[in-house]
């Protein structure tokens, strides 16, 4: 059974920085595009940033240069390196991956996975 599981999160002051982290475990075959999304308090989930297999990274318009997306694929891992946060990044931070494993239905060419969350706090 596939599994990401984020950690990094915290409560942090305006301006400060966190590095989240997302590793995937399991039986898996592949491992394509990760990403990052995030959920605050009475508002949609919206995506931070992905990156491809090939390491090509999108952002969204508000990270605005201050988050570096990563991956370190021996490690199945995803990280998110955040900066210059503010109040308004407050939210609980997840990530997905696009994994290909043996129980994927033939014909697709990988299953979406989700993390659990880890909440990010920016606070003075």
């Amino acid at each position: 059974q596939v599994q990401l599981v984020e950690s990094g999160g915290g409560l942090v002051q305006p301006g400060g920085s966190l590095r989240l982290s997302c590793a995937a475990s399991g039986n898996m075959f592949s491992i394509y595009a990760m990403g990052w999304y995030r959920q605050a308090p009475g508002k949609q989930r919206e995506l931070v940033a992905s990156i491809s297999s090939q390491d090509a990274a999108d952002y969204a318009d508000f990270v605005e240069g201050r988050f570096t997306i990563s991956r370190d694929n021996s490690l199945k891992t995803v990280y998110l390196q955040m900066n210059s946060l503010k109040p308004e990044d407050t939210a609980v931070y997840s990530c997905n991956a696009q994994i290909l494993t043996m129980t994927t239905k033939i014909g697709d060419p990988w299953d979406l996975y989700w993390g659990q969350g880890t909440q990010v706090t920016v606070s003075s």
